[in-house]
């Protein structure tokens, strides 16, 4: 009976789910991004903080939407676990800082005590970067518990040995060509009207969505490289951050990865347009071909000719094919990084690699 109701209501359901997933306002999260980078600005500790960034020997990774649950079948980290975990070991070793960029709990669907104890492994690989003092944890919408329960500290240093403050963002200050520049990171739920403090929605998640994810089977969450234009919440993002000075965003909270203000399928259609331009006949027939395995959503090629690469996301981990994706920046650079699971161990694999001197200078 069960395969029989996957099969008939699993599509459906996953199709209702991503229609519905995120509701933003462009005027309330416009008014969200703007008030939270003020505050963090003018040294609202409770906020965030303002971190001074040598872009050329400090190095950070950024990990979002990891969605930790009770290793039931609702639970999307669980097939990441071993991709996660491993990314951790390398980038502890390699002396990275980590930003835990918010939801690293899904505390809709489980209590804190769920989640504690099934997942001791990854948290303890987390609490090596706390000891030495190379962890920031952001809250996300459905980890907001970290920032409203008054007993959430006891929680977090029973995980992690000791107390570990909670913030809705951080901004790194660095300079980039002789300029003063920022990099701003908060989860990105702010102005969703599904996820900004909404109880329903955490009363629909726990009650109707969880439960339904578990008996039909379903993680929404399709592989990084995915066949779609930029979500809308995402393109919200990307329009307050086109139109800030020295300003680079980086959210998570869409799961849908975003390098310079593109995904993988808007990627393709600028090499496209440019090997048309240049009548690169046989350029022109491999990314027409790249685009077709994608099989796009909608087929119509955007005009991405102004897009202002302004906006990063670093999509999630929790994809269901066990991969996860992630921002690095190191050594002068900006990458767009998956850890893939197929291989024993998982193998980290580069997307997408900026300079952000190159970057700035394709700034307005």
């Amino acid at each position: 009976m069960k395969k029989l109701l996957i099969k008939i209501f699993q599509k459906p359901v996953i199709r209702l789910a991503e229609k519905f997933s995120s509701w933003p306002d462009k005027e309330r999260v416009f008014k969200s991004l703007t008030e939270l980078h003020s505050k963090i600005l003018t040294g609202d500790k409770k906020k965030g903080l303002t971190i001074p960034f040598n872009t050329t020997s400090q190095k950070i990774i950024i990990f979002s939407d990891q969605h930790k649950g009770a290793k039931n079948k609702a639970d999307d980290f669980a097939v990441c676990e071993q991709a996660y975990v491993a990314a951790l070991d390398y980038y502890f070793k390699e002396g990275f800082a980590f930003i835990n960029l918010g939801d690293g709990e899904e505390l809709w669907e489980n209590n804190i005590f769920q989640v504690k104890k099934h997942n001791k492994h990854s948290f303890e690989k987390e609490k090596l970067f706390v000891q030495q003092k190379r962890f920031i944890k952001i809250f996300g919408n459905h980890d907001l518990y970290w920032a409203n329960d008054p007993l959430a500290w006891v929680q977090l240093e029973n995980i992690y040995g000791e107390k570990v403050p909670i913030y809705e963002g951080c901004i790194l200050t660095t300079t980039l060509n002789e300029r003063p520049f920022q990099i701003y990171l908060t989860h990105g739920h702010q102005g969703d009207l599904q996820s900004d403090g909404n109880a329903f929605s955490k009363f629909f998640v726990a009650n109707i969505w969880g439960p339904v994810q578990g008996l039909l089977d379903i993680n929404p969450n399709t592989p990084a490289f995915n066949n779609q234009l930029k979500s809308l919440h995402n393109t919200i993002m990307y329009e307050w951050s086109s139109i800030e000075k020295n300003v680079l965003l980086i959210t998570g909270h869409t799961h849908q990865p975003v390098f310079m203000s593109l995904t993988h399928l808007e990627r393709l259609y600028v090499k496209l347009a440019e090997a048309q331009k240049n009548k690169e006949e046989d350029a022109i027939k491999a990314v027409e071909d790249e685009i077709a395995r994608a099989k796009p959503v909608n087929p119509t090629a955007p005009d991405l000719s102004k897009i202002i690469p302004s906006y990063f996301n670093s999509g999630c981990c929790c994809f269901d094919d066990g991969d996860i994706t992630g921002i690095e920046i190191a050594g002068g650079c900006i990458r767009l990084i998956k850890w893939q699971s197929k291989s024993n161990p998982p193998k980290r694999e580069l997307l997408e690699e900026i300079k952000l001197n190159e970057l700035e200078d394709l700034l307005p």
